[in-house]
């Protein structure tokens, strides 16, 4: 069934939604803050048409709202009050506890979502087609969630390209601490530590030596800081657990070498080369 698409915040992730549902038929309408930007989203062919006014959202029967953590229950309450009763409501945000909650009371039909794709780049001139294909999106629903809205989120996701999965908002934001929040703060303290050498021609003598090692450990380290702090400020219980097991585990490589056993050591380093395998990673 072909739906009007509503997308708020035409960067990366909603230019993205943007491109690739155009192609398949929908008629998508974006909302920036920018004028400028609106332009741009129309020149690309990433929506049919965009303004700066959430008033123009009336006519959408699914809206993504694509802004960054700190700004997504704010723009729902101004959103809201221009929606037709059966609208969809969905999110795109790395965090889902706060924002279910949050965005829940303000509109029934609302279905947290995570598509968990992206690249370095941000803007609407990132935007790219077939970014989801075969990527994980999140779909976190409550007991209260109607299930048509549920379904509805997951019908798009899929075509998206998207696998989807469905889970309580509680039981996501657990496990992204682990595998998306903690390597942010994990590989910024790489860079920072490095950069803590007090010998500054090492320092200097380290910056070219560095090649791919580097780069991929430290590579989220050094991407946008306020997504490092909107993920830390929003998932803050979740993120000082995996911190703390993460601490742990580091205390105990530490032990190994200042003990000299590398026999243990080496058994550890066996234990995560297998466990790695079991992580999904694609490109």
């Amino acid at each position: 069934m072909i739906m009007n698409i509503g997308i708020v915040g035409l960067g990366l992730i909603g230019g993205s939604i943007g491109l690739d549902l155009r192609s398949r038929g929908f008629y998508v309408f974006g909302v920036s803050s920018r004028e400028e930007t609106c332009h741009r989203a129309v020149d690309r062919g990433v929506v049919d048409a965009a303004s700066v006014n959430l008033s123009d959202m009336a006519a959408a029967d699914v809206v993504f709202i694509c802004t960054p953590l700190g700004s997504i229950e704010s723009i729902a309450r101004q959103l809201v009050r221009h929606l037709s009763p059966a609208a969809i409501v969905t999110d795109v945000g790395s965090v889902k506890t706060p924002i279910v909650q949050a965005v829940s009371s303000l509109w029934p039909n609302f279905v947290g979502g995570h598509p968990m794709a992206g690249t370095a780049e941000s803007g609407i001139e990132a935007a790219v087609r077939d970014l989801f294909v075969g990527r994980p999106y999140v779909v976190t629903p409550t007991a209260e969630t109607p299930a048509v809205a549920v379904e509805g989120v997951e019908e798009i996701a899929r075509l998206l390209g998207s696998d989807v999965y469905r889970c309580g908002p509680e039981e996501h934001d657990r496990a992204v601490a682990g595998i998306s929040h903690l390597p942010i703060v994990a590989s910024a303290t790489l860079v920072a530590a490095c950069a803590k050498e007090g010998d500054r021609d090492l320092v200097n003598l380290a910056q070219h030596l560095a090649s791919s090692g580097f780069r991929d450990t430290s590579r989220v380290g050094g991407g946008n800081p306020e997504l490092g702090v909107m993920v830390a400020r929003y998932n803050r219980v979740e993120l000082l657990r995996s911190l703390s097991i993460y601490r742990d585990c580091l205390d105990e490589f530490i032990s190994c070498i200042e003990s000299e056993d590398w026999q243990a050591l080496e058994q550890k380093l066996k234990l995560t080369q297998a466990a790695r395998k079991n992580y999904k990673l694609s490109n």
